[in-house]
């Protein structure tokens, strides 16, 4: 299982694995970055994805996302819009487990060095690390956050390489790749359901397109390296500018149990 950014879309990775559950279908490792980082940390544990989903589901605009007024006052000499330790608060309540150790099932989350640019996985076939200091870099997103020290080192957001990072699912013997894509695409539809500022709006925008057209690419690369599992690819969410639309949880993850519902029945 693949699960990939975008805020609270990624509610939908709870959904799908409420449809695995309920079909007996384990999955035998997980893999994630930015806030799907965090839902499969919390899913590794092994606990109910409904049990999960109510901790998601309570955390609030406010609980996460805590204006860094000192930062804002300086303009673009800021260094971030919202203070980091709230956003690690609500991952602690998220995710019950404090190390990979503590997980039942093999989990592998990224980040980006900010040092090299590179994409970094933390837990399975990664480095070991805290596993809140690590869920917190793949989810450190600018300008939103700062970046955040893990093993001696600063990170940013996973998603910034890969929204959805199926490159290491290669090598995984598996029945197959289960990946959902729930980060910026050039699908995604409708009117904005947040309009940030207008800088703001700009960064996320052009953030975005690049998150979306490194997607395409990998899929593609997926598709065309031979021996590789067959790939699920899921899309249930195409909202428009949603990450932070707490108020959408629980409908998002209905969608993700939908998508994989269908994706069952197809498969069979």
């Amino acid at each position: 299982m693949v699960l990939g950014g975008g805020g609270a879309k990624t509610a939908a990775h709870l959904g799908a694995a409420r449809a695995l559950r309920e079909t007996n279908i384990t999955p035998i490792r997980w893999i994630g970055t930015s806030m799907g980082a965090v839902i499969a940390a919390a899913l590794a544990t092994g606990e109910d994805p409904d049990a999960i989903l109510e901790r998601v589901v309570a955390v609030t605009r406010k609980d996460a996302l805590q204006v860094s007024w000192p930062d804002l006052l300086r303009g673009i000499w800021g260094r971030s819009i919202m203070k980091s330790p709230p956003l690690r608060q609500v991952i602690e309540r998220i995710v019950p487990a404090r190390t990979f150790a503590d997980l039942s099932t093999p989990c592998t989350v990224t980040a980006v060095e900010v040092r090299t640019g590179k994409e970094i996985a933390f837990g399975t076939d990664g480095e070991d690390a805290p596993l809140v200091d690590a869920l917190a870099a793949a989810c450190a997103l600018p300008p939103y956050f700062l970046p955040a020290p893990v093993n001696g080192r600063t990170f940013y957001d996973g998603g910034l390489r890969s929204a959805v990072p199926i490159g290491r699912a290669e090598g995984i013997e598996c029945t197959c790749v289960v990946a959902i894509h729930t980060a910026p695409g050039f699908d995604e539809t409708g009117p904005d359901v947040e309009m940030p500022p207008p800088l703001i709006r700009g960064t996320d925008t052009a953030m975005g397109w690049l998150m979306a057209g490194t997607v395409e690419i990998q899929r593609k690369q997926w598709d065309l390296t031979p021996g590789r599992p067959p790939l699920i690819w899921l899309r249930p969410i195409s909202d428009r500018s949603a990450m932070f639309a707490a108020d959408r949880t629980a409908r998002y993850a209905d969608l993700g149990y939908r998508a994989m519902m269908q994706a069952l029945e197809e498969m069979q």
